[in-house]
Formats: C-alpha cells, sequence, structure tokens
C-alpha cells in the first residue's frame, strides 16, 4: 500500500500555487495603482512603463491563480501547464530580483516557485498511484 503523502504534496503545491497567483497580481496592482512605488535606476531595462508592466503582472497572477484552482480539481493538463507557469514565473521573479530595491519579495516568490516545482516534478506516479 502507498503512503498518500505525495498526494498531499500535490494538493498542497496546488495552495501554493493559489499563493503565487495571488502575489503577482498584488505586485502588478501596486504598479498599476501608484506607478511610482517600483523605483527604476538607468542601468535597468523595461520594455514597458510601469503601469503596463502592472497589468500584464494582473493577468499573469489571475492565469497563476486559475492553473493553481485546476490542480487542486486534479485536472491532468493542469500539472504540465502549472510547470511551464512556475519555470516562466521563476524567470520573471529573476528579472525582478536584478531591481536591487526589492530583493526580499523577488526571492520569497522564487523560494515559493521552487517548492511549487519540487511539489510538481518529484513523486508525481506517486501521487497517481494513491
Amino acid at each position: 500500500m502507498k503512503s498518500s503523502t505525495w498526494s498531499g504534496w500535490i494538493g498542497f503545491t496546488g495552495c501554493l500555487v493559489l499563493v503565487i497567483g495571488v502575489a503577482n497580481f498584488i505586485e502588478g496592482l501596486i504598479a498599476v495603482i501608484r506607478g511610482s512605488y517600483y523605483v527604476l535606476t538607468p542601468s535597468q531595462v523595461i520594455v514597458f512603463d510601469v503601469k503596463t508592466w502592472g497589468w500584464i503582472m494582473i493577468l499573469w497572477g489571475i492565469i497563476v491563480a486559475l492553473a493553481g484552482l485546476a490542480l487542486l480539481a486534479g485536472q491532468g493538463w493542469a500539472r504540465w501547464f502549472t510547470i511551464f507557469v512556475g519555470f516562466l514565473t521563476f524567470f520573471t521573479q529573476l528579472g525582478f530580483l536584478g531591481a536591487a530595491q526589492y530583493p526580499l519579495w523577488a526571492l520569497t516568490i522564487l523560494t515559493l516557485t521552487v517548492i511549487m516545482l519540487y511539489g510538481l516534478l518529484v513523486h508525481w506516479n506517486d501521487a497517481e498511484t494513491v
């Protein structure tokens, strides 16, 4: 008989994806409401103005949160989509980490994303057979 530990990890990961989606949403909301909150130095490259970037982050947060809900609902496609979303979030936050003014925020999201990817990539077959 297999342990249900890994199926618990998948549930935890689904909740974690929701938290990451909400955090991305809040990050974007701050950029839209208070455009001067995020400080950019002349050496930083940003393709959009801060408000446009904020709207992109709001939409991204909604997508991530919906992926978490699909994962919690046990949708098979949600695992691979969430892994893809996790890698994109990871690299997005690495770029945000380069903005030395807010490293703790980026490190928090990076840590949550690594834990999320661990929950999705390690022993997935064990979770499916329970």
